[in-house]
């Protein structure tokens, strides 16, 4: 197993090559910073001339692993009402089958090989796995409140985000066993990503409306920020450069933007009414942003820091989580609110197909996806 440092080296040097082929961060800050305006409509594009480095150059339109290269392309729907997953053929649009997991199933996610999909039943405390080579589950592992499940860059651990415990739970990313549980100072972590070298991950908490920074390799908790009163972060992602996370906000309906080097606030972006999911074009261009609470996606461009467009569901709807198929071309997320989910052109944002599931479907995977491993969550990919 490679350590942490190595991964982090490998990452480093892979942004460096590919930078180079084609045309982090600072000490840990505990201190509680000022509160930035709520009231700030936009950011102004960044002063430096646009980096080309991308964390992202391995998730590019079709550069799927050997490993997952001739999985099916399968849409895997968690629905936490009926305690199934649906499996719909993202060719067709079909179901092609249906099957019971464990209590409240939240999230599908992939393992960090690949070679797995893990369905995190909140409820009944267990991840049910799923052979993505052939749509099919196998046998619960217990596991204690796994809202949502992330990996370390070197895949030596998988990070359960207990949600209800308040505390972020590392295990052994093979056989699920706990080896370190660290409390947290907030109430309901629930969405992480990682900085560019792997060092450290950020999670939002979304019942006290705060981030949180850990130190990876340490597995502990070394930096916080309020975002302000009545926030309720959501989804987090890492700019393209890795300078900048973004945060969902559902309840201050709109993007937080966090400097990477600093953990600081350096601004909010408005989207809409419950901001909540954030998935990378793959082209590395635009960030988008599902609004939950009034069936819209924005896209935000990470070279400007703005909304450059925004997408409405025809009827309305509730988009949450989901992904961006291998290719790039279709934007599916979960209609959590609708009991349907949503296959959205990325060329000009019009609804391809809205398809009914069961009555409460909410982190959707779709599978396979482009990169080398996989940090977690509905595939956050490197």
């Amino acid at each position: 197993m490679r350590s942490l440092r190595t991964v982090a080296a490998l990452l480093v040097t892979g942004i460096a090559l590919a930078a180079c082929g084609s045309g982090s961060h600072g000490g840990h800050n505990t201190a509680m910073p000022s509160m930035s305006s709520m009231s700030t409509p936009a950011l102004p594009p960044p002063e430096q001339t646009p980096s080309t480095v991308d964390v992202y150059s391995h998730d590019g339109p079709g550069m799927l692993s050997p490993v997952v290269q001739n999985d099916p392309a399968y849409v895997y729907v968690p629905d936490s009402e009926s305690n199934d997953v649906i499996v719909i053929d993202q060719k067709t649009f079909k179901q092609v089958r249906r099957f019971k997991v464990g209590s409240l199933p939240q999230h599908v996610v992939p393992s960090w090989d690949l070679k797995t999909l893990w369905v995190n039943d909140n409820n009944s405390n267990d991840l049910v796995p799923i052979d993505p080579a052939t749509g099919r589950p196998g046998k619960k592992v217990p596991v204690a409140d796994p809202y949502n499940l992330y990996f370390t860059p070197d895949g030596q651990f998988s990070v359960v985000m207990a949600e209800r415990n308040n505390t972020i739970d590392f295990r052994d990313a093979q056989t699920m066993k706990l080896v370190k549980s660290v409390p947290v100072p907030c109430r309901g972590p629930n969405h992480a990503d990682y900085s560019a070298d792997g060092s450290f991950f950020l999670t939002a908490c979304e019942f006290s409306g705060t981030v949180l920074k850990l130190d990876t390799a340490r597995q502990k908790v070394v930096g916080r920020i309020a975002l302000g009163s009545g926030a309720m972060p959501q989804d987090v992602k890492l700019s393209p450069d890795g300078t900048t996370f973004f945060i969902a906000d559902m309840a201050t309906n709109g993007v937080w933007v966090i400097d990477a080097a600093t953990f600081k606030k350096v601004g909010f972006i408005p989207t809409g009414r419950g901001a909540h999911g954030l998935y990378v074009s793959r082209d590395s261009s635009v960030l988008y942003v599902s609004n939950r609470g009034e069936g819209s996606v924005s896209l935000i461009s990470f070279q400007s820091r703005r909304v450059v467009k925004k997408w409405r569901l025809p009827g309305g709807g509730s988009p949450d989580m989901g992904n961006v198929s291998a290719d790039g071309k279709v934007l599916w997320l979960s209609g959590r609110y609708n009991g349907e989910i949503y296959a959205i052109s990325t060329d000009d944002g019009h609804l391809i197909k809205r398809i009914k599931v069961g009555s409460g479907p909410h982190g959707l995977c779709v599978w396979p996806q482009p990169g080398r491993f996989s940090l977690g969550h509905t595939g956050v990919m490197r």
